[in-house]
């Protein structure tokens, strides 16, 4: 077995026989990874405290035939210990870590641009210093930028045209009159310019966004989301009904709950480079 050492951050953890996990990193250099983490489960364990999902660590492995061993391990950052304290941070935290897992399908294929990406999601949160939804929607939205699926939201997604109507999830974005499907929606103009404004990191006019219009952005984002991942995020339904009990706020249901649509037909691919700032967070 070979020995090779990276850092990442930890996604989530599984009990393995009677004191060991299975743990599964997104690294900086080798992508996702799971790791054999033994005996921390038991109290004398070195390291298994380490090891709980947003920890930020440094890693020491010996390449196994199915699962890596964990040998070492050094924490960069425990970013856990600033969001469990806060139930809405801890929510939004953790389905960046359920979507950063399903945006990174096979393991050991190099995806830095996700681990930057959620890196500096996790950071943001724990700094208080935006709101943890708006946080949230950001790194869904250049998360899926970086997979390259981010909406069309200056112009049509299907002719390009700059007269918008309408919002179809289907169709990629933004719909102008003559493409719009029957199933669109029509959001009011200032959630679109917020979408706009989370995707290229303008956070002085995220941050003075109408809570209306933040209700509705995370709306359109997350049924995005979930369309392009054919499948729900879990702890999406406990963001949404955490943000249902603000003042001001309705619950937006998720993509298969009840309430929810579903819109039918093929997303639009989009090309992550016309995408700025689309890997990093900037506060």
């Amino acid at each position: 077995m070979s020995l090779y050492r990276d850092e990442g951050v930890v996604l989530r953890t599984q009990k393995l026989g009677e004191a060991d996990r299975i743990i599964t990193v997104l690294t900086k250099r080798a992508g996702k990874v799971r790791g054999v983490a033994k005996g921390v489960r038991r109290t004398t364990s070195r390291f298994g405290a380490r090891l709980e999902p947003f920890s930020h660590v440094d890693l020491q492995l010996h390449e196994g035939r199915s699962l890596d061993v964990i040998t070492q391990v050094e924490t960069i950052r425990p970013y856990g210990e600033a969001l469990v304290a806060d139930y809405p941070r801890y929510t939004a935290g953790t389905a960046m870590l359920e979507t950063a897992d399903r945006l990174t399908l096979g393991e050991k294929e190099p995806a830095l641009r996700q681990f930057l990406l959620l890196v500096g999601g996790l950071r943001t949160l724990a700094e208080r210093e935006h709101e943890a939804r708006l946080v949230l929607d950001a790194y869904f939205l250049r998360s899926l930028a970086v997979a390259g699926y981010a909406p069309a939201l200056s112009e049509c997604a299907r002719c390009g045209a700059e007269a918008v109507r309408a919002f179809a999830i289907a169709a990629g974005g933004v719909v102008c009159g003559s493409c719009r499907p029957p199933a669109a929606t029509v959001p009011a103009a200032e959630t679109i310019a917020l979408m706009i404004a989370l995707l290229r990191g303008d956070w002085p006019m995220a941050d003075a966004s109408e809570p209306r219009h933040r209700t509705e952005c995370s709306g359109l984002v997350a049924a995005y989301l979930q369309w392009h991942l054919e499948h729900g995020i879990r702890s999406l339904r406990h963001v949404e009904r955490e943000q249902a009990r603000e003042p001001g706020r309705e619950w937006w249901p998720s993509v298969g709950e009840p309430g929810a649509a579903s819109p039918p037909g093929a997303a639009r691919g989009f090309d992550p480079k016309s995408t700025p700032n689309s890997h990093i967070f900037r506060a």
